[in-house]
């Protein structure tokens, strides 16, 4: 032991152990020297960043979506409502795993194909992901039960209250107030920043007619708020808020029992009905039917149903009324007649023999009248109109030739869009030299002019165009662009049509008259026991051409090869207040098929509930006129 003692060195050991408490002592020193520089760095020099992101983290700023201007009719009828609806979000930034996330959500309520695909899509599309992205809307009150229950489990998914979109008429008016659904990414890649800063927290966007071409207005500003959460996202405190500026209310023209009127007196038949008021250009009615359920599309139609519409032979999602193109037939003769007077080429004294049919000079080609045998050995410009001589205008065509009476009809609205404030109007044909050679690669025959004289071969127009023309046809000339929304006003850039004698109108109406109230007129079925002159024009549009050696027969004919029935009119005669065209698609007869549609949509304008005449103001509503 005492070997052991004489061997251990002391200072030896001192001296490391005093070497390792410096080397210690200097590692703490740095170590507290960086710390100490970090704080610093992060109090002092990065301060105002860190105390920034600090508040990022504490204070949120949240979208608050505009309410959705409604849509009313002229009466004050909602047409386009905003309901209440319960429905699933999620924060992406408040989901740790969006997978397992969407899992457990599918687990708990159900969760269609379509919405999962938008929400992705959506969920792409965003640019700021404290932003909600709608998941799953109308949650049954059981679904709401179920997910609160397990809501704790779901960070980030949460359950919102929000306005959704409500048609209460459902088909009657689809294809003129139109829908909005879910916006997606195709929509927020064509804003700017500004228009997407004014859609943030925004899960709807008007997607046709009204809801559409009026997305501006009917959206409104979109509104914010500064809240304080804790660090499990809720929310403490609101510290500021804008709120949000709503969209504007829109009041229509549209008198919604003059569409319902339309509507029920078409009946199970595919059409058209459009009224104006030739006074101030106000859309009175605007139907296509058959329609379809607007409020399917709102959160998302579904596959069955979509397929269902798409497969429908009579194509409930094709808007007639704005987009059908059809010969107008015989509907335009009043104003080929009032072109040949502007031209010269035709008075109201001239006569032209009548056989039944018609053929031009050196050829053997026989253009039948629809009336076999022919009206009456000499027929002149009144009878013409009144019984719809064919063969009066087969030559009154030829004599006018096709460059004249295409400039005159251009000035009805033929061949251009009408201006009605809904996207999507067709253009229709009005037949010229120039827009043969250009789509046909071929020269324009005078049998090409013989055709167009009666609103058949290449011509063709929308039922809002044979409307169109038929309020200025009531007006005597006078130019209005056709108005759905009330305080829409615009005039139209064409000039005014023009008349050989002023006089001629007068005589043209009472020809019109004559059509629905004379002994001969081909639409006496529209006159009956009405309180009103009416003045009117039938027509009927070829869907197949006959061959020159056979003759049509209905009852031989497939009911979709029929042609369909026309009729435009306006009244009264002495002060029109509405003007209305009426197509029935394989109507076969515009008198008796078309008319009783139109006399129905006159009558619910023109009178009051007593059947008495209560002729409205323009622009007023009717519904006081109806309650007196």
């Amino acid at each position: 032991m005492r070997d052991n003692i004489r061997l251990r060195d002391h200072h030896r050991e001192s001296q490391i152990f005093s070497s390792r408490v410096i080397w210690a002592a200097l590692l703490v020193a740095m170590m507290s020297l960086v710390l100490l520089s970090r704080m610093v760095w992060l109090q002092w020099l990065q301060y105002e960043r860190y105390a920034s992101l600090s508040d990022q983290n504490r204070v949120q700023t949240q979208a608050m979506a505009p309410p959705r201007g409604l849509i009313l009719d002229r009466n004050g009828t909602v047409l386009a409502d905003n309901r209440p609806d319960f429905s699933l979000s999620v924060i992406p930034e408040q989901v740790p795993d969006m997978t397992a996330a969407l899992d457990r959500v599918a687990e708990l309520v159900t969760l269609p194909e379509n919405d999962l695909k938008r929400f992705q899509e959506q969920l792409q599309g965003r640019r700021r992901p404290w932003e909600p992205v709608p998941l799953r809307s109308r949650l049954t009150e059981r679904e709401l039960a179920v997910f609160a229950a397990a809501q704790h489990e779901l960070p980030g998914v949460r359950i919102t209250a929000e306005a959704i979109r409500y048609y209460p008429q459902g088909e009657l008016l689809s294809h003129v107030v139109g829908y909005v659904n879910r916006m997606n990414q195709q929509d927020l890649a064509a804003m700017n920043e500004d228009q997407l800063a004014n859609y943030s927290g925004t899960h709807f966007y008007g997607r046709t007619g009204i809801e559409r071409s009026y997305e501006n207005r009917l959206h409104g500003q979109v509104g914010y708020r500064k809240v304080e959460t804790n660090a499990r996202g809720r929310i403490l405190e609101v510290i500021a808020e804008q709120p949000p500026v709503p969209g504007d209310d829109l009041v229509l023209n549209l008198d919604l029992a003059v569409q319902q009127a339309a509507w029920d007196a078409l009946g199970q038949r595919r059409g058209a009905v459009v009224a104006i008021d030739p006074r101030d250009g106000g859309v009175l009615a605007f139907v296509s039917r058959p329609g379809f359920d607007s409020n399917l599309f709102v959160t998302g139609i579904s596959y069955d149903d979509y397929s269902a519409y798409r497969e429908d032979h009579d194509k409930p999602l094709f808007n007639r009324a704005l987009q059908g193109q059809y010969p107008p037939g015989s509907t335009v003769k009043p104003i080929i007649g009032l072109a040949g007077l502007a031209a010269e080429q035709t008075s109201w004294q001239r006569t032209v023999r009548d056989p039944g049919w018609f053929s031009l000079p050196d050829t053997e080609r026989v253009y039948r009248d629809w009336k076999r045998g022919g009206h009456a050995p000499r027929v002149d410009l009144h009878m013409a109109v009144q019984q719809s001589c064919d063969v009066y205008f087969y030559d009154l065509g030829v004599r006018m030739g096709i460059d004249f009476m295409h400039d005159y009809l251009t000035l009805y609205g033929f061949g251009h869009r009408t201006g009605l404030d809904i996207e999507g109007e067709a253009r229709g044909i009005l037949p010229s030299r120039q827009w043969k050679k250009a789509n046909r690669g071929a020269s324009w025959f005078h049998g090409d002019t013989v055709n167009a004289s009666i609103g058949q071969g290449f011509f063709l127009a929308t039922p809002l165009q044979l409307a169109q023309s038929t309020a200025i046809l009531a007006r005597r000339g006078e130019q209005m662009v056709p108005s759905l929304v009330a305080d829409r006003r615009e005039q139209s850039p064409l000039p005014d049509p023009t008349v050989a004698d002023p006089q001629d109108w007068d005589l043209m109406q009472q020809a019109m008259i004559d059509v629905v109230h004379g002994l001969r007129g081909t639409a006496r079925v529209v006159g009956y026991g009405a309180p009103y002159k009416v003045a009117g024009k039938t027509g009927t549009s070829q869907v197949f051409s006959v061959p020159e050696d056979e003759e049509y027969n209905e009852d031989e004919i497939a009911e979709r090869l029929r042609d369909h029935a026309l009729f435009v009119t306006y009244a009264p005669a002495d002060n029109p207040a509405i003007a209305v065209a009426v197509m029935v698609e394989n109507g076969s007869h515009g008198g008796s098929t078309a008319g009783p549609v139109a006399r129905a949509v006159m009558d619910a304008w023109l009178l009051d509930d007593a059947g008495d005449l209560a002729v409205p103001a323009p622009g007023a509503p009717a519904l006081a006129r109806r309650e007196r």
